[in-house]
This record gives C-alpha cells, sequence and structure tokens, in this order.
C-alpha cells in the first residue's frame, strides 16, 4: 500500500472518529464551555445558570449568570450549597455559590434537537447536591440530560415581610425561583448540547419530585416543560399548606432566633450560621405565596388551573424504612394520639401494633401512604378528572441489598431506591444482581421513551402499560421484571384520601 493511500485512510479515519465524538466543546449565552468524555456521552459537570446569590442578591430571585472569557472548562461538579454537615459532605465542600447545572449529552452536533430531561435533586429542601446523579447511562439512551442545583435551607425558603418589600409583596420560595430560572436556561441554551427546548422533561425525586409538583401547578414554569416524572414527592396534602403570612412569622422568629435586626445583618451572616445545624431553621418547603404557588396545590388542582402535562407518578414499597429501625410501644401510641380522636382507632386498627414486628412496619407504612402513597393518589385521580394529559402510576418494590439509605428489616424498595435503578447503577452487574439488572433496564427504558415521545411510556419489547384508571388494573409495579396491578393498598389509601378531607373542610 502507497504511503499516499494510506495516508488518505488515516485522514478519513480520523475524520470518521472525529465524527463519532459528542459535543466536548460548545457555546452558552455567557461564553464558551468546554465538557469531558465518559463513554459515548459528553459531560458538561457545572455550568452557571445564574449569578452567585451572594450579598445583596441573598434572598432575591436569581440574576442572569455573568460572562466569562476564555473556554470555561466544566470538568468537576460545583461545590455543596449550604446545609448541615453530614458523614460525606463537609463545609469546606459547600459554597453559597452553588447556582449551576450539568448537561450530559450523546448529540453529536448541535442539530440533533433531542428530547431533554431535566433532573430536581431531593434532599428536604435542605440538603443534598445535583452532582450525585448526572444520568450518564439515561442519557446515552438518546436523550440530553440536564441536572440542576438550587438553594436550599433558610438561604432557599426564608421568608419575611422585609423581603416581600423589596419583591413586589412576595417572599421565600427562592429554591423553586432557581429551579424556574435554570428551565429558563435551558429554553435558551439546550440546542447547543444537541437538545430540542420544545420537548423537555422534568423528572425528580423526593423533594425534587414535589419541586415537579410546584412546577406542574405554578403558572411561571408555563410552557417550560411538555412532561413530567415524580418518585417519591407532591404536595396535595392540606397539612403542608403554609401561606405566605404564616412563613414571614417563622422568618421573624428565625431573626430573633439569629439575634438579627434587620435582613441587612442577615445578609451579612455567616451562611454556615443560617443552614448548619438540623434544626436551625424550621419551614424549609414552598410555600403558597401567591406568585410562584398561588394557591394550595390541591385547590388549584380541584379547579383544573395547572401546567396539564402528561405526568408518570410513582412511589415505593417500603418508603418509611429510612425513618425506622425499631418502634417502640410508645413511640407506636405517640403516633397515633396525634390524630383526632375519632379518626385514631381506625387507622390503628389499619395499621395495628400488638407486637414489635407490626409497630415496626405499621409506622414504616403509615410514613410511606401518607407522605407519598395518598398524595400520589390524589395527583393522578385529580387530574384524571380535570386534565386532559395522560396520567401513568407506578410502584417500585424490588428489594435489593445494595440499597444505600434503608434501615434493616425491609420488605421492598426504600426511600430514594429509585435513583440507583435509574442512574444505572448495576450495569455489568447481571450476574450478580439479575433482578435489579432487569428492573434497571426497563425503568431507564420507560422513562427515555416518556421523554422521548413527550408522554408515553410504551415501546417495542415491554410491557404494555395503560393510561392510568383508578378502578382498574393500571399500575405498572417494578419487582423481578414489570407487571400491571391494581391501586394497592386501597383501604389505607381511601382512609387518608377521606381523612384529609375532613382537615380540609371539618366533614
Amino acid at each position: 500500500m502507497s504511503k499516499k493511500l494510506l495516508s488518505t485512510m488515516m485522514l478519513v479515519l480520523g475524520a470518521m472518529v472525529g465524527q463519532a465524538q459528542p459535543l466536548l466543546k460548545t457555546q452558552v449565552e455567557s461564553g464558551a464551555v468546554a465538557g469531558v468524555l465518559e463513554g459515548s456521552v459528553a459531560v458538561y459537570k457545572a455550568i452557571p445558570y445564574a449569578a452567585a446569590p451572594v450579598g445583596d442578591l441573598r434572598w432575591k430571585a436569581p440574576q442572569p449568570a455573568k460572562p466569562w472569557k476564555g473556554v470555561l472548562k466544566a470538568e468537576d461538579v460545583a461545590k455543596w450549597p449550604p446545609q448541615p454537615e453530614k458523614s460525606y459532605v463537609k463545609y469546606d465542600m459547600m459554597s453559597e455559590d452553588c447556582l449551576y447545572l450539568s448537561v450530559v449529552t450523546p448529540a453529536k452536533s448541535t442539530k440533533e434537537a433531542l428530547p431533554v430531561m431535566v433532573f430536581i435533586h431531593g434532599g428536604a429542601f435542605r440538603t443534598e447536591h445535583y452532582g450525585g446523579d448526572l444520568w450518564q447511562s439515561l442519557a446515552s439512551k438518546g436523550v440530553v440530560t440536564v441536572s440542576v442545583e438550587y438553594r436550599a435551607g433558610a438561604l432557599g425558603f426564608m421568608a419575611h415581610a422585609d423581603l416581600a418589600k423589596e419583591a413586589d409583596g412576595h417572599s421565600g420560595n427562592y429554591g423553586i425561583l432557581d429551579q424556574i430560572f435554570a428551565l429558563q436556561w435551558v429554553q435558551r441554551n439546550i440546542k447547543n448540547f444537541g437538545g430540542d427546548p420544545s420537548k423537555v422533561t422534568i423528572f425528580g425525586e423526593s423533594a425534587g419530585a414535589t419541586s415537579c409538583h410546584v412546577l406542574c401547578a405554578s403558572p411561571l414554569a408555563k410552557g417550560l416543560f411538555r412532561a413530567c416524572i415524580s418518585e417519591s414527592g407532591a404536595m396535595m396534602s392540606p397539612t403542608s399548606v403554609v401561606n405566605q403570612q404564616v412563613a414571614q412569622m417563622y422568618g421573624s422568629m428565625f431573626m430573633n432566633q439569629m439575634k438579627k435586626n434587620s435582613i441587612a445583618e442577615m445578609r451579612q451572616t455567616d451562611a454556615k450560621d443560617l443552614t448548619g445545624n438540623d434544626n436551625s431553621f424550621q419551614l424549609c418547603m414552598p410555600i403558597v405565596d401567591g406568585y410562584v404557588i398561588p394557591e394550595p396545590v390541591y385547590a388549584l388542582y380541584h379547579k383544573g388551573s395547572y401546567n396539564d402535562v402528561p405526568v408518570l407518578i410513582m412511589h415505593n414499597s417500603d418508603e418509611g424504612a429510612v425513618e425506622y429501625d425499631s418502634v417502640s410501644v410508645e413511640q407506636y401510641e405517640q403516633f397515633f394520639r396525634q390524630l383526632p380522636a375519632q379518626w385514631a382507632d381506625s387507622a390503628k386498627a389499619l395499621y395495628p401494633g400488638a407486637t414489635a414486628e407490626e409497630r415496626l412496619f405499621s409506622l414504616r407504612d403509615v410514613t410511606r401512604d401518607i407522605g407519598f402513597g395518598w398524595p400520589a393518589y390524589a395527583w393522578a385521580t385529580s387530574q384524571k378528572q380535570t386534565g386532559k394529559s395522560p396520567v401513568y402510576v407506578a410502584y417500585l418494590a424490588q428489594k435489593s441489598d445494595t440499597t444505600v439509605y434503608a434501615k434493616g428489616n425491609r420488605r421492598g424498595a426504600a426511600h430514594a431506591d429509585d435513583i440507583m435503578y435509574l442512574k444505572g447503577a448495576f450495569d455489568g452487574k447481571a450476574d450478580r444482581f439479575p433482578q435489579e439488572k432487569k428492573v434497571s433496564d426497563l425503568m431507564q427504558q420507560y422513562w427515555v421513551n416518556f421523554a422521548k415521545t413527550g408522554g408515553n411510556p410504551n415501546g417495542n419489547g415491554l410491557p404494555k402499560w395503560p393510561v392510568f384508571e383508578p378502578d382498574k388494573i393500571t399500575v405498572m409495579q417494578f419487582n423481578n421484571g414489570a407487571t400491571l396491578i391494581p391501586v394497592l393498598n386501597q383501604q389505607r389509601i381511601h382512609f387518608i384520601d377521606r381523612f384529609m378531607t375532613f382537615v380540609r373542610t371539618g366533614k
């Protein structure tokens, strides 16, 4: 073979290899950015989508990110938002400059117009970090994935009357405003990663799932996404409704606790002092402020006043396994003493506690049903009644010894177990974890199909998943595969539904 022919072949081969590479450098509105290659996808681990919310920007709506010169190398995730320290996160790993997002793309050009999945992490609106889940496994199946950081704790959710004076009468919900700002950034910039801004699906877990529900309810998020996936979180309970007046009272109490006399002094306080103690600020949650959330979410759904998009709603079989390792007689009795007398005996009959095992499983189950099962049911049934978009419901029951968060004596999937199935934790481990690998593959393909189609999880080779009907066998259970079941724990769920009506109406 001549040297000239060999040289030509090498050039052609080099060009082909170059074409096979995903986008490792692109442009966003603030400047050029470079990612890293991980397998078949390009990963941009930390792109600022807003200005650092520090100084005078603390407790204000997010502002545009400052432009930079040269190429920003997005090779490492950003620091964690300020929060209480844990064994795996210390304060030197945190920064109030936290409004970053990641982008993972399989696209090889900016013209591919791939569907986009935007993830919002959990952590009770107080803790955790976007960088743990960048979703390379989902992206490798033909979607662009984005993971968003937002302000947490007092920095993200403190309301105060003086802050309301600065912002047309509303305060709090800064963490939700961050999420909306990030989705707006996605609309303006995701084309440059090969994504299609008209094909955005939001998905979240725990507080991130609740955030997704808030975004479905908020007029400020209208048009920013076309579908939603919720994993263990919704905002339907009347016990979680806090209006701005009450929230501002909590903010005033917190200022007094911090021994500060003004918002100006609070803005000069070290972020660690504001967020570093689990008991420092009690109201870390979205509030009904008349702006981000105009009315209680349940009321908005009841009247059909929400962003009516296709939804996939899931919760797990043993959510409460992260809360209880054992339950004493006094713990059990104390839990049910919180209920009005006319409800307590009926509740105890549904959640018995004659033995230590019964008490443990009952408190785990009531935690699941009140916190996750009933809210999922209420969301699904109310949207079926007042919406037009399809609703799909899932139940994760796969037990695995690899779970991270759960305590012992488990019966199924604990809170947050869904994350490991969706992130591909069992890839390359099918020989040791065949059932987990099967569930992981099924869930990922259903989720990706839902994003690609804009609201239908079905596809070739998958068990048929029908639209949710409360009285039919339409819930997809993930346990050693995927099979259809009716709504589980119906007697308990219907009891809680009646109780929630009583809380709202007194009847």
